[in-house]
């Protein structure tokens, strides 16, 4: 079984070694809390339906499209919600649609991706999620759409992770380099674009195999101080944020490291 590493996973890592071993490792629960996203489930899959389906021989669909797709997906939501959705659909048509020559297919919509990567003999599947992948002459563009209130861009170093994993997982399935991330913020209209470049790749290799290093000899785990801390859900077991830290619990957890055999 090889180790598994997502650039959530790897962002958590750069953040804080010791808060991901709590987590990853010692399979320690968190106290965060996410609100309910059916909203911008419901608009996710609307967005997949109306780049996917669209009958590409017929160059730009008109609003109906958008509000059939739109109209696919409200089973359970509020009223509120559904015209709320509905509004914002219209905005992303008008923005993004209506005035384009054509509407471009594109690679692939709402799916996963997978690399493989082995570092110090271990063997890591790199994973991701994209709501859309699109084709440009020169590579590929990532396209993540965001339906929060709040137009909220991450800190440059984790999308600079986000890239080089994506670049890395990328590059293995579609044999294509990609070009941009791009966060498409749903409910203002606005697309923020990220240059990729091979230096994203370099980062990335270079974190999972300062990783690798401390799952071989299961040691290293120091805590690393930052703004991150004040609202760390493991502040109680920490020994650089609390006096007296409470003893991390024993886990049950099994180890997910498999060594890769080198035959040359």
């Amino acid at each position: 079984m090889t180790y598994q590493i997502s650039a959530t996973k790897l962002q958590a890592y750069h953040r804080c070694p010791y808060a991901y071993y709590l987590r990853y490792e010692r399979k320690l629960t968190s106290t965060e809390f996410y609100g309910s996203a059916a909203l911008g489930n419901a608009l996710h899959q609307a967005l997949a339906q109306c780049h996917r389906d669209w009958h590409y021989r017929y160059p730009v669909p008109d609003i109906q499209w958008i509000y059939r797709c739109w109209d696919t997906h409200t089973d359970g939501l509020s009223h509120t919600q559904i015209a709320e959705g509905r509004e914002i659909l219209e905005r992303y048509y008008w923005r993004f649609i209506a005035n384009e020559p054509a509407l471009n297919q594109p690679l692939a919509v709402e799916g996963k991706i997978q690399g493989y990567l082995q570092v110090e003999n271990l063997e890591f599947t790199l994973v991701g999620r994209y709501d859309r992948i699109d084709f440009l002459s020169d590579g590929l563009e990532l396209i993540d759409y965001k339906s929060g209130r709040e137009m909220k861009l991450p800190e440059t170093s984790e999308i600079d992770i986000q890239i080089g994993l994506y670049y890395l997982a990328l590059e293995q399935t579609y044999r294509q380099s990609l070009k941009y991330l791009s966060l498409l913020f749903l409910r203002t209209g606005e697309k923020v674009q990220f240059r990729a470049a091979q230096e994203h790749q370099e980062e990335v290799q270079e974190i999972i195999g300062d990783l690798a290093v401390r799952l071989r000899h299961d040691r290293g785990w120091e805590p690393k101080q930052g703004k991150q801390c004040h609202r760390c859900t493991f502040a109680r077991y920490c020994p650089a944020v609390t006096a007296n830290p409470t003893p991390v619990p024993q886990s049950n957890a099994k180890p997910q490291l498999q060594l890769a055999l080198n035959l040359a």
